[in-house]
């Protein structure tokens, strides 16, 4: 299986608002990704079953991220299981699943980070700032004050960190990858 037919609905819904947004036909699109009308129409149905390759060619001529094609409705808090069903596609070598999408103009600063196991509180950061954290090692609690969520390995969590948020390490070694999104200044 190439895509998770749990997200083929997800995937359909984005290629059909995507094309109808950019004013190009079925027809057009279709010849845009290489393939048939009615395998494109399978696809915005949600009973299509495309390839990588596919996505990407339909991502591309839609002027869009695959993300954008997989991605479902964002929340302010959004925490993804590692055991959790997600947008997964599969190539020949490289088999993706999105963990969390990030609209951004401006910087992005990655991190490795320890986490210790104390609390350590974070005051609200500028406007915009978005963290997006996926814990590599151990256990964490992190999040807004008032949306804290225990994480395990493979676990990730993406807040908005313009309000006040904290981490706590419970395991004795815990390691992430920390994203601090900036915005345009």
């Amino acid at each position: 299986m190439l895509i998770r037919m749990d997200f083929a609905q997800v995937v359909g819904q984005n290629v059909h608002r995507l094309r109808t947004a950019a004013g190009i036909s079925l027809a057009d699109l279709a010849a845009a990704g290489g393939i048939s009308k009615t395998t494109l129409h399978g696809i915005e149905q949600g009973q299509g079953n495309p390839t990588l390759s596919t996505l990407w060619a339909l991502a591309t001529a839609l002027k869009a991220s695959l993300g954008e094609l997989l991605d479902v409705a964002a929340t302010p808090v959004e925490v993804v299981r590692a055991g959790d069903s997600r947008p997964q596609v599969e190539g020949d070598a490289v088999s993706a699943r999105l963990l969390h999408r990030i609209r951004l103009r401006g910087t992005v600063e990655v991190y490795d980070i320890a986490v210790g196991q104390n609390t350590q509180h974070s005051d609200a950061h500028l406007p915009g700032v978005e963290e997006c954290l996926v814990l590599t090692r151990g256990r964490v609690t992190i999040g807004p004050a008032d949306a804290l969520a225990d994480l395990t390995e493979g676990d990730s969590i993406r807040f908005d960190a313009a309000r006040p948020h904290q981490y706590r390490g419970h395991a004795a070694h815990n390691r992430a990858v920390l994203l601090m999104v900036h915005p345009d200044s």
